[in-house]
This record gives structure tokens, C-alpha cells and sequence, in this order.
């Protein structure tokens, strides 16, 4: 895996598990009663925003090198997923690949 796949790869999971965290112990001025003017009732009464991304950073570590092992382990190689036979036979050196 290459330093600009993994970068990719940490920033895919980052957001996607921020999204995952943003909604968790949301409250709206709503709820709190406390409504600011020229503002709507459902916006958040308190910003956890900074707090949450550290949440977020410290998940996305963890299911990043999970994820970066998965990859990198061969556990699974493209061959495994071509279910249409897309790909051509596998090279001599493949083989002996699959051997070892």
C-alpha cells in the first residue's frame, strides 16, 4: 500500500466515522430552551465539534490499521473477488506466489 493510499484510506474512514459520531449526545437550543435569535430551533445549543473530532481521530486509528493490516496481510487478493472471471489466468510467477 502506498503512503497516498493509506492517506486516502484515513481520510475516507476519518469522515465517514465523524458523520457515525456528529449526531451522538446532540442537543438543540430546542431542548435546551434556549433559543437564539435569527437562528433555527433544531441547530445544537452547545458545539462539541473539537471534542468529538478527537473522538473521531482516536476510532479512525483503530479501524484504519485494522483495515491498512487487512489489506496489506493477503488474506484476500483480487483473484478472490473477480466472481465474473474478468481477470486472464494467473502468470507461472502467481502461481508459485499462491504456493508459498
Amino acid at each position: 500500500m502506498t503512503i497516498t493510499a493509506a492517506l486516502i484510506l484515513f481520510a475516507v474512514t476519518w469522515f465517514m466515522v465523524f458523520f457515525i459520531v456528529l449526531p451522538v449526545r446532540f442537543r438543540s437550543q430546542a431542548e435546551a430552551g434556549e433559543v437564539v435569535p435569527g437562528t433555527p430551533k433544531s441547530a445544537p445549543a452547545d458545539h462539541m465539534v473539537g471534542r468529538k473530532a478527537r473522538i473521531t481521530t482516536m476510532i479512525t486509528v483503530v479501524i484504519w490499521g485494522g483495515l491498512v493490516w487487512f489489506i496489506t496481510s493477503g488474506l484476500v487478493s483480487i483473484r478472490d473477488i473477480d466472481v465474473m472471471g474478468h481477470m486472464p489466468p494467473p502468470s507461472a510467477l502467481e502461481l508459485e506466489e499462491q504456493q508459498k
